[in-house]
């Protein structure tokens, strides 16, 4: 499709934006959003006529691009077949994604309760853990992002959690694997594993075994810096959980269908927890959707017990008939299999040559379409380019590497010190190469503030 360009249609659109819409994790009056005429594929444009290709998936969640056609038409048959339904019913198009999302869960994960978004999955997935033990407390990591309701905020590491912490949830951070700043000062992979577990195991002991009720983890940490787990961590989170009668939850929201070249990003580290939380790429977020799988043993805790909690719209079968058309394209068109030979391929390999002509990049890592560029002032003392939640003038160098990506038509996921690489699992090679480019050219402004 080609943008026609209609400034006075985007003039409006943003006037009535400014004057009525309040939009998440912002000073309202310093914001100047991007008022959007379009999308298609791995692009997406304003009504000046100007395209940007986007390396962030929307908020990671458009991994099959924007407007798909047989998503699209998908969602025009279901509103013409059945627009909506409560959820106590049995509805084609919800029984069918819970089965193709069972079909690819790993292990015994093959029930499903469906919510509205990530944020209510792990809601609804600390619930059902704390009932099936019958314990208060949650262990999560300090760098996560579980969601922005009460108990997803709490859960989460990063500093979004601190104007919302209660300080009461029973919510205890510890902290995780991260090697290229490790708080365990290991000098291996290896040794940096044995750390965080013995650092886990100890915050267990500590906290009373018997107060535990789950662990949760992003099985590869998103927003957060997108660090892949050392090999053996996440079996040894397994084993602890197994050990002391704690439920392990894998947080998959942004990892999950295709991100990292694998149907979920456990599937990476051959682990199965006892519940998966998915929202974002089930349909490509084309209609709002997430859920919960459920194992076995949980599932059974409820078999005639009911579950105390519930969404009008859990299932919806807009969302639903959505999520199976995404399922199947992603399998037709073999996406997943696509999203891993980019990242082998394009993204890691082109990357990784950015790295080595950019002192302003510290550390590359990530896997599939799954990338995060760590930006340093030094790459000696491995001081980041911005202060830790850096504003105003302290982001001042991250701002000035964003302008230049999106002046060059790419926009990019920006957070605090990092640049995530993270475009649709379709993207084509040239696309991808597209990006690498124009990454390569914005990388010189972060540059002029290295030392």
């Amino acid at each position: 499709m080609t943008p026609q360009p209609n400034p006075q249609v985007g003039a409006a659109v943003k006037a009535a934006d400014r004057a009525h819409v309040f939009h998440s994790w912002s000073a309202q009056e310093l914001i100047d959003p991007l008022a959007v005429a379009g999308a298609e594929g791995s692009y997406f444009w304003d009504y000046e006529g100007k395209r940007y290709l986007d390396f962030t998936s929307g908020l990671v969640f458009t991994n099959i691009g924007y407007q798909h056609p047989k998503v699209v038409a998908a969602i025009q048959e279901q509103a013409a077949t059945l627009s909506t339904f409560a959820p106590a019913f049995a509805v084609e198009a919800r029984s069918e994604a819970a089965r193709l999302i069972a079909e690819r869960t790993p292990g015994d994960l093959d029930k499903i309760f469906f919510t509205n978004g990530g944020a209510e999955a792990v809601e609804n997935a600390t619930r059902m853990a704390r009932l099936h033990t019958g314990r208060p407390k949650v262990l999560s990591a300090y760098r996560s992002y579980h969601g922005a309701t009460s108990t997803a905020i709490n859960l989460t590491g990063d500093p979004r959690r601190w104007p919302n912490d209660s300080g009461a949830a029973g919510v205890v951070h510890f902290w995780a694997p991260f090697l290229y700043r490790s708080p365990f000062h290991s000098d291996s992979e290896q040794q940096e594993c044995e750390r965080a577990l013995q650092h886990l195991e100890d915050t267990i002991a500590f906290e009373g075994p018997g107060t535990v009720a789950a662990v949760i983890l992003e099985t590869i940490p998103g927003t957060a810096g997108i660090m892949t787990p050392p090999p053996g961590y996440l079996a040894g989170v397994r084993a602890l959980c197994d050990q002391y009668g704690i439920v392990f939850i894998l947080d998959e929201v942004m990892a999950g269908f295709g991100r990292t070249g694998k149907w979920f990003a456990a599937d990476h580290y051959d682990v199965t927890p006892d519940l998966m939380t998915f929202a974002k790429g089930v349909n490509s977020g084309y209609v709002p959707l997430g859920g919960v799988a459920i194992s076995s043993a949980i599932a059974e805790t409820f078999a005639r017990r009911p579950y105390p909690g519930g969404l009008t719209y859990s299932g919806h079968p807009l969302a639903c008939a959505a999520a199976v058309a995404t399922i199947n394209v992603m399998e037709e068109e073999g996406i997943v299999e696509q999203a891993a030979r980019i990242g082998e391929t394009v993204l890691g390999p082109g990357l990784r040559e950015l790295a080595a002509r950019h002192p302003s990049v510290g550390e590359v890592r990530g896997t599939g379409v799954f990338w995060a560029l760590e930006l340093v002032k030094d790459r000696e003392t491995r001081e980041p380019l911005v202060p830790y939640n850096a504003a105003g003038e302290a982001n001042g160098p991250m701002v000035a590497f964003g302008a230049a990506a999106k002046a060059r038509g790419l926009w990019p996921f920006i957070n605090m010190n990092r640049t995530h690489v993270v475009p649709p699992c379709n993207v084509s090679e040239g696309e991808a190469k597209e990006g690498l480019a124009v990454l390569d050219e914005a990388l010189s402004v972060a540059d002029e503030y290295t030392v």
